[in-house]
């Protein structure tokens, strides 16, 4: 497994990110798809065995069980400090007032109850799971900087939003003196290539880590169009993200199982190598169900596609509505 830094940050991170997102009480939340706790384990005990020390959750995954099955296996399985461990603050986790979103009341409650789910003293990666409206965003980012500076997060991230609010917090930080972003968290894949025109060339002017969400399109490019499953048939999120695509990205998916078959390597290696190859990608987001899309994942890290492959892959591609953002 190889390690890179987290932007411009010291921090040594996997090429890869465990999303945990699959790992939570199915009776829990909206997701009736995740793995519960004893089912869960293996994935993270066989992501530790594999090199990756990088996982990724959220408050919000499974009503905060998410955090409570991966803090408990990974600090059964390896010491704190062996570890990156990022979580997510926006989403509502409770009715009525002050529930949700990214006010200085929201954030400083929200990252004790994760720190106790966890049972960790800090994060190392603190992200605002989306961009909150409602709250000037001075208000959160010098929220977030006290949360660093009482030792509960080492970094803060953010996760998709418009490029010309990021670019606001970056220089709003930069104004105060506050903690300053280092991370993105956005939707980046062979489907959706909109990040291209801004975000990504703004995350690369300023030194911000990329790691992308959804880099296998939630299992749409590992397989054929019309194959569906279990999580396909229920995840109400993710038809808004492809349902009015549907057409151009078929087309995105047949170019794709061309390339894969020529390679003689898994639709999923070469569509997440793609990620990889991506300027500046740092790790992208993988998700896992099952233990063989661990080994595909680490597979892809020795795919090198040529600049011949790269434009078959790329061909079909026509330009999208902004998804992703709220």
């Amino acid at each position: 497994m190889h390690t890179t830094q987290l932007g411009r940050t010291g921090l040594e991170v996997s090429r890869l990110c465990l999303g945990c997102m699959s790992y939570g009480d199915p009776g829990r939340g909206s997701h009736a798809w995740t793995l519960d706790e004893a089912a869960s384990r293996p994935f993270l005990r066989r992501a530790l065995d594999l090199g990756i020390n990088f996982f990724d959750t959220a408050n919000v995954y499974s009503d905060g069980s998410s955090e409570e099955i991966v803090g408990r296996a990974l600090l059964d399985f390896a010491p704190r400090d062996a570890v990156v461990i990022a979580t997510k603050v926006h989403g509502r986790m409770r009715p009525g007032p002050n529930g949700a979103g990214l006010s200085r009341k929201a954030i400083l409650a929200e990252i004790d109850a994760s720190l106790k789910r966890l049972g960790t003293d800090h994060v190392d990666l603190y992200q605002i799971h989306r961009w909150d409206y409602r709250t000037p965003i001075e208000e959160t980012l010098e929220a977030l900087h006290d949360v660093v500076k009482a030792g509960k997060a080492r970094y803060i991230g953010a996760s998709s939003m418009f490029a010309w609010q990021f670019a606001r917090a970056l220089h709003v930080a930069e104004r105060h003196g506050w903690t300053r972003f280092v991370s993105m968290q956005n939707y980046v894949n062979l489907l959706y290539r909109e990040e291209e025109r801004e975000m990504l060339p703004l995350c690369r002017a300023e030194g911000i880590a990329v790691m992308p969400w959804s880099p296998l399109a939630r299992g749409r490019l590992t397989r054929d169009w019309d194959t569906v499953s279990a999580r396909s048939e229920t995840d109400a999120f993710g038809r808004t993200l492809y349902d009015r695509t549907g057409d151009a990205d078929r087309r995105v998916v047949e170019a794709l199982g061309v390339v894969a078959a020529r390679l003689g390597l898994p639709r999923a290696q070469v569509a997440l190598a793609w990620v990889l190859q991506k300027n500046p990608v740092t790790a992208p987001i993988i998700g896992a169900t099952r233990l063989s899309q661990l080994d595909d994942a680490v597979a892809a890290l020795a795919v090198k596609l040529s600049p011949e492959d790269i434009a078959a892959l790329e061909a079909p591609y026509v330009p999208h509505a902004v998804v992703g953002h709220a």
